[in-house]
């Protein structure tokens, strides 16, 4: 370099490049997707504005970030290179489900919120990336060949077809394992399929990821459910192992004076009803829900969003949220919020329910609540919603949805005597996921109660990475002492 002369600094672009976007106006007429996704040219651009940080003891970087451990620098780069498939190799090689976490991964708080560029300016959109990548991968490659690995000879059992067993399924078969998944409903997939809105999720996504975890060498079993067909002390004897990830499918209730009128309804009935019953689609499917006028939503995360926007989708006229906390406290992720917000979901903020009103025939018609004020941080590091006497309200509504959260399915550790459980009715594991069983595993929230898509996958990724070693290299448990520990 000549004297006298610098480098030439990079431009940086200060914010990320739009996402294309149905108008909230049409949007909340249909159940087709909100984001429609970036083009190969976007995506590119949005790659370089990456700062490829390489990694340092005293500063974390977005692979930091990842419960999956994917190698997100150098995936980056190959899309700055316009080598998608490469960069899809990349990915690939950590994640099982990456077109479903590129459009619900909260990775504002994760790898983005760990982006240096983001320090200053907005974080490289890493989420985007993926997607754009899982959908290319899609529409491009097809149904290209898997390379299968040579078989082990071993057997192993995933129960539970959500994001936790679909990981585990995968990274044991890529180890040459025969693995045979058990789920309890009619498709894999668990909350990605009846949980989550279409609008949100298609379910053409799932099936295709699904499809490719199963092409890998996964055989499914689907209405299958294990604690009543069968139980995990039958499976062990004909499986070398077992991973339980049967998630948190117990609605949680508020348990209010009013609570059994019609029109109440939890989260977790009205979006099965929607999603995988197809109630969106009456009367072709022959499953409809009846939201009323004025629809109540009871609860402030990413379940609470859903339901408040699907019910604008069924016909509702008002949408509610009520919400506890403050707007800075709600769970769900920004962006979900601000979807709702644009579709004219109503946010009734630092307010509770006390009792349920119904009328003459038993159908719920108000929700009397009272306003909160916030003060001093809980256990969850949120300041704590307290009650202020006197200012108790009515909204009429025709509709209550619950979203207040969800407890794990009890049916697992209820047939398995010796499988101990948490006074959350969580399975205890290790950091493994180890449960006090040999050779039963577990993951998901049914062992850390209800949680993110992402979480559930890298508490699979850990399980199956412990099984494998379980499985060829050392067989040895831990001393039950240390699962009496966990289950305090």
């Amino acid at each position: 370099m000549a004297e006298g002369k610098k480098k030439k600094k990079t431009k940086i672009v200060p914010k990320k490049y739009p996402m294309p976007e149905q108008n909230p106006k049409e949007r909340v007429k249909n159940f087709d997707e909100v984001p429609l996704g970036q083009d190969g040219e976007t995506a590119i651009l949005e790659a370089k504005r990456c700062l490829q940080c390489k990694p340092s003891p005293n500063r974390k970087i977005c692979k930091d970030g990842c419960p999956v451990e994917i190698d997100i620098p150098a995936f980056i780069k190959q899309v700055q290179e316009g080598d998608f498939a490469g960069a899809m190799k990349t990915v690939r090689d950590k994640q099982n489900l990456p077109a479903v976490c590129g459009r619900v991964c909260p990775y504002e708080n994760q790898c983005e919120g760990m982006c240096v560029l983001g320090k200053k300016n907005e974080p490289v959109g890493i989420g985007r990336l993926e997607r754009f990548l899982a959908d290319w991968e899609r529409n491009e490659q097809k149904h290209g060949k898997i390379e299968l690995p040579p078989p082990t000879g071993k057997k192993v059992a995933v129960v539970g077809g959500g994001p936790a067993g679909l990981t585990v399924a995968g990274d044991l078969a890529k180890q040459g394992h025969k693995v045979t998944l058990f789920e309890a409903l009619q498709y894999s997939g668990g909350v990605l399929v009846y949980g989550i809105p279409e609008f949100r999720l298609p379910k053409e996504i799932v099936r295709a990821e699904v499809d490719f975890i199963r092409r890998s060498g996964v055989e499914m079993r689907n209405d299958h459910v294990v604690g009543k067909l069968d139980t995990v002390d039958e499976l062990l004897q004909e499986y070398d192992a077992v991973f339980v990830g049967t998630g948190a499918g117990l609605p949680n209730w508020t348990n209010l004076e009013g609570e059994n009128l019609n029109g109440i309804l939890s989260a977790n009935e009205f979006l099965t009803r929607v999603n995988l019953m197809k109630a969106f689609n009456f009367p072709e499917y022959d499953t409809p829900i009846r939201v009323g006028k004025t629809v109540v939503t009871l609860g402030g995360g990413n379940v609470a969003m859903d339901c408040a926007r699907t019910s604008l989708r069924l016909g509702a006229e008002e949408s509610i949220i009520l919400y506890r906390r403050s707007d800075a406290e709600l769970p769900a992720r920004r962006e979900e919020v601000h979807h709702a917000k644009e579709e004219g979901v109503r946010f009734e903020l630092l307010a509770a329910p006390v009792r349920y009103i119904g009328d003459d025939e038993g159908n719920v018609k108000q929700v009397e609540a009272v306003r909160m004020r916030l003060g001093e941080p809980d256990d969850s590091g949120r300041r704590r919603p307290i009650k202020i006497e006197g200012s108790n309200f009515i909204v009429d509504c025709q509709t209550v949805l619950i979203a207040i959260g969800q407890s794990p399915n009890p049916l697992v550790p209820m047939t398995t005597p010796d499988l101990k459980t948490t006074k959350w009715g969580t399975i205890a594991v290790d950091a493994e996921g180890r449960t006090s069983k040999k050779g039963v595993f577990a993951g998901g929230d049914i062992s850390t109660g209800a949680a993110t898509v992402i979480l559930a996958m890298g508490d699979g990724k850990r399980a199956a990475k412990a099984m494998h070693k379980y499985l060829t290299e050392d067989a040895s448990w831990p001393a039950p002492e240390v699962f009496e520990k966990a289950a305090c």
